[in-house]
């Protein structure tokens, strides 16, 4: 027998089950969080569960108090977050504001509720300010401190650091984020607490998606959808089944929706590498073709050849006194390998040179491409496992080196760059293996790798020597060709 609706819920057109005895204007999991006066609090949270949202609203009711004498300071992700995070406060203070002019009291400085700006609210009490991620920016800084998605900033535990002498004088500190890899700085925190006795005494919480479906976010988001919405017919099983199926990969929908952190230890490329060799947020990196053929600096491009079940990717790099700046990256799928030439040989025209696979499917199209462009200019790579390795590697070098600049955001390029694991067989060889997906099995890495390779230095008597050349036993004495 199913279970009957509360009185508020009888005309709620969806199919949540997990409905609150009461209308409430918080969520279980967002109130304990907006109560919680501690001094440091820390939130591990799966991604869009409306916390950020109640967050907002905490501190606007702190605003709204005559007693209140402290700055909030507010660091998101990025420009985008932090201008939504006032968005919130302000929808909350315009309320408050306008309920306390009717008392005689005021909440913001403008009677019109107006007194902000994309960084600043203005509230008669204290301000809330909006800061970047840059950890310089809480310098000097006191009052309460939030520290939002803190796991994405490029160097958290500079954030810590600096952010929480803040709160000295008064104030408290608070961080919230999903998860960003084993080895980030976020994790430790939460193993200090789970592990080592919590030294640094944070009040911890922690809410998967499935502790939201639980305590009624199905039914909080089924309100505000519109009619015909897909997943008004979902209820919290569905739910469930649906976000976990559209997640890139299982390990993907592991950290961002349950709480579990990608393991650094079993990938090739940890997450801080990586997110230390992105471009800002923001900033432009993308060469159109016009773009590219007024560079003075030399293109090289890493071409990894697919068909039907895995990419063709194509990455043009640029390389800048031995930085490789990712300047275009196209994704091709399930075109004639004649469609797939119309798109990618204005790329190799333009660029000094570039590396093919050439295993399998993409021997043919080597071949083509040499014929166009000359060998000089196209290297064919046939990937067998030493060659792998030998590509692999300098991929690595480079972001360990701040060798290199990839889009920022770019998670499909990340993903590639995340699936790629090292393994040593029983016999002592090595070797690099990556799940292969609807995304293909990490094309797009493998173009990069190729276009690293490309981009090596090639000048002196040995110009262009395949990689296959360069290795050891292919060799003559005294290191001839």
């Amino acid at each position: 027998m199913s279970k009957s609706r509360p009185s508020h819920a009888k005309d709620f057109k969806g199919r949540a089950k997990n409905i609150p005895e009461r209308d409430v204007f918080m969520l279980e999991y967002q109130e304990k969080w907006i109560r919680d006066k501690s001094i440091m609090k820390l939130m591990e949270k799966g991604r869009r569960i409306g916390i950020s949202y109640g967050s907002s609203y905490e501190d606007v009711r702190r605003h709204s108090l005559a007693t209140n004498r402290l700055q909030t300071w507010v660091s998101s992700r990025d420009e985008l977050t932090a201008r939504q995070y006032v968005r919130d406060c302000m929808g909350f203070a315009r309320i408050l504001h306008v309920a306390a002019t009717d008392c005689g009291e005021k909440v913001l400085t403008d009677d019109k509720g107006n007194s902000h700006s994309v960084h600043v609210i203005d509230f008669a009490s204290a301000p809330l300010h909006s800061l970047s991620s840059n950890p310089d920016a809480f310098a000097g800084r006191g009052g309460y401190v939030k520290l939002d998605e803190f796991s994405l900033r490029k160097d958290p535990g500079s954030v810590y650091a600096i952010a929480g002498p803040t709160i000295d004088w008064g104030g408290a500190l608070a961080i919230i984020s999903t998860h960003r890899g084993s080895g980030n700085y976020f994790n430790t925190l939460i193993r200090e607490i789970k592990e080592k006795g919590n030294p640094k005494a944070f009040s911890y919480h922690r809410v998967t998606l499935q502790d939201a479906l639980d305590q009624g976010f199905l039914w909080k988001l089924q309100t505000k959808l519109v009619e015909g919405d897909p997943r008004l017919e979902m209820d919290e099983a569905d739910y469930f089944s649906y976000q976990r199926k559209r997640a890139r990969d299982e390990e993907t929908f592991q950290q961002e929706y349950m709480c579990v952190p990608a393991d650094d230890a079993a990938a090739f490329l940890e997450y801080a590498l990586i997110d230390a060799c992105c471009y800002k947020e923001g900033e432009a990196w993308e060469y159109t073709l016009e773009d590219a053929r007024r560079c003075t600096n030399p293109l090289y491009a890493g071409l990894d050849i697919g068909r039907t079940h895995d990419l063709t990717s194509l990455i043009i790099l640029e390389k800048v006194g031995g930085v490789y700046f990712v300047r275009k990256r196209i994704d091709l799928h399930k075109m004639m390998f004649s469609t797939q030439e119309s798109v990618i040989y204005p790329w190799l025209e333009i660029c000094r040179r570039t590396c093919i696979d050439k295993t399998g499917l993409g021997m043919q199209f080597a071949e083509r491409a040499a014929e166009r462009f000359g060998t000089y200019k196209i290297e064919g790579v046939n990937f067998s496992g030493p060659v792998k390795e030998d590509l692999a590697y300098p991929v690595r070098s480079a972001f360990e080196d701040l060798g290199i600049r990839i889009p920022f955001g770019d998670d499909p390029f990340i993903s590639d760059l995340r699936k790629i694991r090292k393994e040593t067989t029983k016999s002592g060889n090595i070797r690099f293996v990556a799940d292969s997906d609807e995304d293909g099995h990490a094309d797009r890495f493998w173009a990069l790798a190729l276009g690293i390779h490309a981009g090596k230095d090639n000048s002196g008597p040995f110009a262009f020597q395949t990689i296959e050349s360069m290795r050891p036993e292919n060799r003559r004495m005294g290191g001839g060709l």
